[in-house]
Parts: structure tokens; C-alpha cells; sequence
């Protein structure tokens, strides 16, 4: 706040001219100070919110591969209940997965509890024998990424058999 001062000349009866001085405050701010404050938002926000942006894509895809493999681990725990053998198919092998199943006068449980989504809310790719990856015994598994098309497994798809490649 700033101090507002007001001089003013009062004569008084004798003919002596007396200096009276006001001081009174102004409540608020000046039209500069709340241009200099929203600048100075405005310049943190441009330089905060593309950092969020960007790490909330990665979270995504990570997230994503994380439910990749979730896949991969009921294949396996099915593998380690059939001979070691993979469920042979595509999309349909994840429905299946979901199912209470028999082998050899076995009851097994479901090796998943719910369809496996993304981080888009968008169903998981399945697809054995592997055809994405060269000599690679393991399911193929992917996610149609951030874009939401199905590319299977390029360029922003979010699959499992890039690591194997590695």
C-alpha cells in the first residue's frame, strides 16, 4: 500500500497561514502490480504445464506396459499348467483367459480377473505363435498406444517383443 499525502493551506484568524498535512492510505493495487503478477503466472504456467504434459504420455505408456505384462505372466502361469505351451490364437485367447478352465481333469482358475485394458480404456493385442519377433517362443502382446489405432505394434504401439530385440 502506499501513503497518499495531501498538503493544503488553511489561514487562520490571526492572519497565520497554517500547513495541514492528511495522511490517509489507499486500500488495493495499481493496474501495473496486477499486470506484473499475472505475467509472472502466466510465465510459470508456459513453462510448468508442457513438463506435466509430456509426463503424463509416459506414464500412460508405462502404465500400459505394465498390463502388458499381466498378459505375459497368466500366459505363463497357463503355460506352467499345459505342458508349457502358450495359448495358441489371437484377441479371443484373452477372453479365454478370463475363464475357469479344465485340463486333465483339473479345474483351473481364470488366469485373469478382467479384460486387460491400457491406459486409454482400450482393449490389449494378442497373438501366438509370435509373428511380430523373430525366433521369440513367447506370446505377442500389445497395446494400440496413444493414438488408439492399431499399427500392430509400430510406430506408438506399446508392445512386448521390442525388449526381446534388444
Amino acid at each position: 500500500m502506499q501513503a497518499l499525502i495531501c498538503e493544503s493551506r488553511v489561514p487562520s484568524a490571526a492572519g497565520v497561514t497554517h500547513t495541514r498535512t492528511d495522511h490517509r492510505t489507499r486500500g488495493g493495487f495499481t493496474l501495473l502490480e496486477v499486470l506484473i503478477v499475472i505475467t509472472i503466472i502466466l510465465v510459470i504456467v508456459g513453462m510448468v504445464v508442457p513438463q506435466l504434459l509430456g509426463r503424463q504420455r509416459q506414464a500412460n505408456i508405462d502404465l500400459s506396459m505394465i498390463s502388458v505384462k499381466r498378459i505375459e505372466s497368466a500366459c505363463k502361469l497357463y503355460a506352467a499348467d499345459h505342458a508349457g505351451e502358450y495359448p495358441a490364437g489371437g484377441q479371443e485367447i484373452l477372453d479365454q483367459l478370463m475363464l475357469p478352465s479344465e485340463h486333465r481333469g483339473r479345474k483351473l482358475e481364470p488366469y485373469l480377473e478382467e479384460p486387460p485394458l491400457d491406459a486409454w480404456d482400450n482393449k490389449l493385442f494378442y497373438q501366438y505363435p509370435n509373428e511380430k519377433a523373430d525366433n521369440v517362443n513367447k506370446p505377442a502382446i500389445w497395446s494400440a498406444g496413444p493414438n488408439g489405432q492399431d499399427d500392430g505394434g509400430a510406430p506408438d504401439d506399446v508392445n512386448n517383443w521390442d525388449r526381446y530385440l534388444e
